[in-house]
């Protein structure tokens, strides 16, 4: 118990530390090439702190589904929620009338086709990587539009940069794999019982890259960063990971993931609902994302 408790411990040193290098390299690329923040949040950000979730579902088709909902409900309510309590989070337009609207549109999406049959056969998984691909040509347009003017002034170099986003992605996926060993590890000798687990600590587990890297970057005022990669982590675990998996085999979506995929779409709405107003995630919002995650867990106990 000891052992497991330290390294919980070490698993969060490695994710913050982690969570600091990739920010600093990825908005530094981002600087030198004058890509917009928010593209770099919803691609490179969110699909590399996506990483546990996809070795995690892909390799367990079976158990897949409830760990993709599970984190991309705590993405929303538990990350975004201590995020904005710690700082104010700034929301771009296209981010409130696009990205976060085809957030739900998927979820919607995923729970039809998993309905149907419940299983995600390959024909869907051909169908959730179509969305995926749409997706990525979007971003692409944006990229191009949205070029922003390329930074000069005591720009590191690129090797620096480099090196920086892929130490930081590797310690942030290597330090969560160490903190949700010893979190179920202690969770079992706490006699937690398997299911609360897969949708709790495990979910939570594979979802600190995305806590560590938004409050960091909200931190250091890459607010863009921030939003982009839980909205774009989310959008990447339901049409890459589950897509990818159903490819492989198909993906049962068990009667209980029915509800658990309506409150990730309510959580998406809570979001939506919290920023359309004033274009930002603010400290009040964040207390109630919270609390709507205590209710869930609440229910899930």
């Amino acid at each position: 118990m000891i052992l497991q408790v330290l390294l919980l411990v070490l698993g969060f040193l490695m994710l913050v530390k982690g969570a600091d290098w990739f920010v600093d390299g990825a908005s530094g690329i981002a600087e030198r090439f004058g890509i917009p923040q928010l593209v770099v949040g919803l691609t490179i950000v969110a699909m590399g702190t996506s990483m546990p979730e996809a070795a995690v579902s892909i390799n367990s088709a079976l158990k897949g589904i409830g760990n993709i909902v599970g984190s991309n409900i705590l993405n929303i309510l538990i990350i975004l929620g201590i995020t904005a309590v710690i700082t104010t989070v700034a929301v771009q337009k296209s981010t409130i009338w696009i990205e976060i609207p085809y957030m739900m549109i998927i979820t919607v999406l995923l729970l039809v086709l998993g309905k149907s049959g419940n299983q995600i056969t390959l024909s869907e998984g051909v169908i959730l990587w179509v969305a995926f691909l749409l997706y990525l040509g979007y971003l692409f347009y944006c990229a191009k539009k949205n070029k922003e003017e390329v930074v000069e002034e005591e720009a590191k170099p690129m090797w620096k940069l480099l090196l920086a986003t892929v130490l930081g992605l590797l310690l942030v996926v290597w330090g969560s794999d160490v903190t949700v060993d010893a979190a179920k590890a202690i969770a079992r000798v706490l006699g937690i019982s398997e299911r609360v687990i897969g949708l709790t600590v495990v979910a939570l587990g594979t979802s600190l890259p995305e806590l560590f890297t938004s409050v960091s970057a909200a931190r250091k005022g890459k607010a863009d960063i921030a939003i982009g990669n839980i909205v774009g982590s989310n959008i990447f675990n339901i049409l890459f990971v589950v897509g990818t998996a159903a490819l492989i085999v198909p993906v049962e979506f068990l009667p209980g993931f029915g509800i658990d995929t309506v409150i990730a779409l309510g959580a998406g709405l809570l979001l939506w609902v919290c920023i359309w107003r004033k274009r930002a995630l603010t400290r009040p919002a964040g207390i109630v994302m919270l609390i709507a995650y205590l209710a869930y867990f609440m229910y899930l106990m």
